[in-house]
């Protein structure tokens, strides 16, 4: 059976972020009345290419709460008028934000985009009133620049596993 390696990576401090200016041809629109739809769509164009499926699997229900709670918010990225990525941010706690969802569609990757609205994505987090943590995960299934990314933004690993593929 193939495995992955799960990496678990977290920024306590604003001041550790490492921001790479986001491209001016690239904007970034945050989705203010939540359209559980468009999440489902973006998940789909910006994951496909790294295997996710596991929200496609489950509760439709429970995905649908959580995108339409207070604590989730959705930013979506455009170049030239097309989507080029979107991230999710969750903060279930009131204190820990999860960047739960990051990437760029694959026709935007190569373009020195990926820096920048990851950089973005530490912004709004941080941002976010009462934040004191700002975390994610990442696998070997990923981007193989991914990991690279978010070490240089300013996170650390504070935890690895390996899991069945």
């Amino acid at each position: 059976m193939a495995e992955q390696i799960i990496w678990y990576l977290e920024m306590r401090d604003p001041k550790a972020h490492h921001a790479r200016a986001i491209p001016e041809t690239l904007g970034v629109v945050e989705c203010e009345i939540p359209q559980f739809e468009l999440n489902r769509f973006l998940y789909r164009l910006v994951g496909t290419q790294w295997q996710w499926s596991e929200m496609l699997e489950g509760d439709q229900n429970e995905w649908r709460a959580m995108v339409e709670s207070d604590a989730h918010r959705t930013f979506v990225a455009y170049y030239r008028g097309a989507v080029a990525g979107y991230y999710e941010l969750y903060r279930p706690d009131g204190v820990n934000v999860e960047i739960l969802y990051f990437g760029l569609v694959e026709t935007f990757i190569g373009m020195g985009f990926g820096a920048g609205l990851l950089s973005h994505a530490i912004d709004q987090a941080w941002r976010w009133r009462g934040t004191d943590r700002v975390w994610l995960h990442t696998c070997s299934l990923d981007h193989p620049a991914a990991l690279e990314n978010y070490q240089k933004r300013g996170f650390e690993i504070y935890h690895e596993e390996v899991a069945p593929c």
